[in-house]
């Protein structure tokens, strides 16, 4: 069993947008800047108008590792977490699990998509290859 994250105002839209399959970012109304993760206060001017929206959940790898070490009991490896440059809102990385049967395929530049799996009230992110998701 993962550590989940505690819902609040602020995050709440973030991890729970995957039950109807999307990712959920803030963005700033008034300076349109991307603001993740999620915060009630825009962090580049300042302004409260800070909202979530929906976007394509794709993006490009640009760091991974691929983990050989059962931290839990009955964790199955070796896997893979990507850090992905989402492609619809610049400046943000979102950190996930890859999908994927050979981790070892994993590289940097590579395109990825969204999926989700639920947890409870939670919806984690993971990342898929795009080449799987087509």
């Amino acid at each position: 069993m993962r550590p989940l994250p505690e819902l609040t105002p602020e995050n709440t839209a973030f991890w729970t947008g995957g039950e109807r399959g999307e990712l959920t970012i803030a963005f700033c109304g008034d300076c349109r800047k991307a603001v993740h993760p999620p915060q009630l206060l825009c962090p580049a001017c300042q302004s409260q108008a800070v909202a979530p929206r929906a976007v394509a959940g794709t993006g490009t790898v640009y760091s991974f590792t691929v983990n050989h070490q059962p931290w839990l009991p009955d964790m199955k490896v070796p896997f893979a977490i990507a850090v992905v440059d989402l492609d619809d809102a610049p400046g943000v990385r979102v950190t996930a699990p890859v999908l994927t049967d050979d981790p070892d395929t994993v590289r940097i530049g590579q395109a990825m998509t969204i999926a989700f799996e639920a947890s409870g009230d939670v919806w984690l992110p993971l990342w898929k290859p795009a080449e799987q998701a087509a």
